[in-house]
């Protein structure tokens, strides 16, 4: 399991105070509200930032961090990454998972039998949706559902599933 999470993607510069648009990549845009500090990762290094203002316009966060002041110094990061540490998180409910840690669960059938690795989650507006990568290097989606994923340890690194009728057709 990974320590840090990623919560965001600088997109550009928003103004000239050092304010940076960022693209969420969390399923909740707004757990930006209480977010205090981050690590932001970019080409050269990462620092730790500390979040002083947040403001939110269409499907982006504009974010001012004490560290960065001038729109020169914002553009500098742009496509850097924010992360926050695993502690710091949205605590989940239960039967929720981060994305970074589902990420390569090996995905077994309710027959034992191995369908793949679990390569990427897609999200969609109903449920979630797992794309798993066979050995022959094909992906087979799963919907996220109780019908179709049957129990998820983190532990063993495996995710059990029910193949429905259909969906290796």
């Amino acid at each position: 399991m990974e320590d840090m999470l990623r919560v965001g993607v600088i997109t550009s510069t928003h103004g000239i105070h050092g304010e940076v648009k960022v693209f969420p990549t969390t399923d909740d845009m707004r757990r930006f509200d209480d977010l205090k500090t981050a690590v932001l990762k970019y080409r050269t290094g990462e620092m730790v930032v500390h979040i002083i203002g947040v403001k939110y316009f269409k499907n982006q966060v504009i974010v001012k961090m004490q560290e960065i002041e001038t729109v020169e110094q914002a553009s500098f990061y742009r496509n850097a990454e924010l992360y926050v540490r695993r502690e710091d998180a949205v605590p989940l409910e239960e039967g929720e998972y981060y994305i970074g840690d589902l990420i390569g669960l090996k995905v077994v059938t309710d027959e034992d039998q191995v369908l793949g690795t679990l390569s990427d989650v897609m999200e969609t507006g109903a449920n979630d949706v797992y794309i798993v990568t066979t050995s022959e290097n094909k992906e087979v989606l799963l919907p996220a559902i109780d019908d179709c994923i049957l129990d998820i340890d983190l532990e063993a690194g495996i995710c059990h599933v029910h193949i429905l009728k259909g969906l290796l057709d």
